[in-house]
């Protein structure tokens, strides 16, 4: 190999493989030393250098000088293999020290091909690996489509560099701001927190640093152009923007949107927060969510145990009065106690804690009147079994239409 030929080669691979050049004259000097080694059999110190400047390559054994056209062609196919092999570690090294600075960032790619449910992307540079785990539940891609993602970690393996994607990841989210929301990239709206269930639903708490900006309405965008956007990356994910607050009563009321909240009850102990949320009976499931949904992202996002319950009822509304002019007060007074105690058993159902999804969402239970109406159809069925008393009209004497009387 002439000198001109391994500048060449040098600067090819320092353009292409972003490699420094020191590297890569070293891992040439290597190969050829230990080639050197190979031809001659000799266990004698013998050094190679190559001059940076002209790439002329000088071989010495002790004291006598060799050519490298000596090695031979057995030695030069093993110098090759390990200046391949020296270059490979060497792009390793480069592409490891890049990508562990951009954890967290987002990337865009494209597929390249599917390996027991993870996802191969091309970065151009390397692959990257989109585990099953970090992909949004029910998306799904094909060969050749674009992919965007975050990058989640960066590992070495056996010289070989493993990049890791994620698509759940909440800074997955806070990353879509930043691109599509300028406000948000220009720190001028901050994301204080994100709680996420991916597929789903996600809450975003932001806030303004400057009070002439409206926080809420630079995420949405006009018309709902800027949040389209990112709701459109993630599948149509819903997303909430609800503005950040430091007390904990408007957060929590917040974060339950959209739910109507009448009350909210703080207690706070030295290892638990929770907070007792009232809302209409009509509000229980809005505020609950799908699965228990909406009181799970709530439970993320303010960092309290949050119950949620209907208003207590009022003695008046439990027990129904009599009704005026009632004739069987013992039936009256049994049917207002089972509804009553239905009303009770519904607002008991209702209740639920955060972290379970046992009845969750569900719509609340009436109140029911079912008592009231099985002792009206049990007084009709008695009336229909007992004889009837004779009408005014049949007491009159039926005429004799026997024609024998006469």
């Amino acid at each position: 190999m002439q000198g001109k030929e391994i500048l060449r080669l040098v600067g090819s691979l320092h353009r292409n493989k972003e490699i420094d050049e020191e590297i890569i004259f070293q891992a040439i000097e290597s190969a050829l030393q230990s080639a050197a080694r190979k031809h001659f059999g000799t266990d004698e110190d013998i050094g190679v250098q190559i001059n940076r400047q002209t790439g002329e390559v000088t071989a010495l054994k002790g004291t006598e000088r060799v050519e490298p056209e000596m090695l031979g062609r057995i030695a030069a196919q093993a110098a090759k293999q390990i200046i391949i092999q020296k270059i490979r570690e060497a792009e390793s090294e480069t592409i490891y020290n890049e990508y562990i600075e951009r954890v967290g960032t987002l990337v865009t790619g494209s597929v390249q091909r599917f390996e027991g449910g993870s996802i191969i992307a091309n970065l151009e540079k390397t692959e990257a690996i989109l585990p099953r785990s970090e992909q949004i539940p029910g998306e799904h891609y094909q060969a050749g489509e674009r992919i965007r993602a975050i990058i989640l970690d960066v590992r070495k393996v056996n010289n070989l560099v493993r990049i890791f994607l994620s698509r759940t990841s909440p800074d997955f989210i806070r990353r879509l701001f930043e691109l599509e929301v300028p406000e948000v990239a220009e720190a001028v709206v901050q994301i204080k927190k994100i709680a996420r269930e991916p597929g789903l639903r996600t809450k975003v708490a932001v806030v303004s640093t400057d009070p002439r900006v409206d926080c809420i309405g630079a995420c949405v965008g006009v018309r709902g152009t800027r949040i389209k956007s990112i709701i459109d990356e993630v599948k149509g994910e819903k997303i909430d923007i609800i503005p950040w607050s430091d007390a904990p009563e408007t957060l929590i009321a917040d974060s339950l949107r959209p739910a109507e909240i009448l009350q909210i009850t703080l207690e706070e102990g030295e290892h638990t927060r929770r907070a007792t949320v009232t809302v209409p009976e009509d509000q229980l499931s809005l505020a609950i969510g799908w699965k228990g949904q909406n009181v799970r992202l709530a439970v993320k996002m303010t960092g309290w145990d949050i119950d949620i319950e209907p208003p207590e009822r009022e003695p008046s509304e439990e027990a129904p009065a009599k009704a005026a002019g009632s004739g069987e007060p013992g039936e009256a007074a049994a049917g207002a106690a089972g509804a009553a105690a239905a009303s009770e058993q519904a607002a008991e159902a209702i209740a639920v804690r955060p972290g379970s999804t046992e009845d969750a969402g569900a719509e609340p239970p009436e109140a029911s009147a079912e008592p009231v109406s099985i002792a009206a159809e049990s007084a009709d069925l008695a009336a229909e079994a007992s004889p009837a008393a004779p009408s005014a009209d049949m007491a009159e004497p039926v005429e004799n239409l026997d024609p024998s009387a006469d």
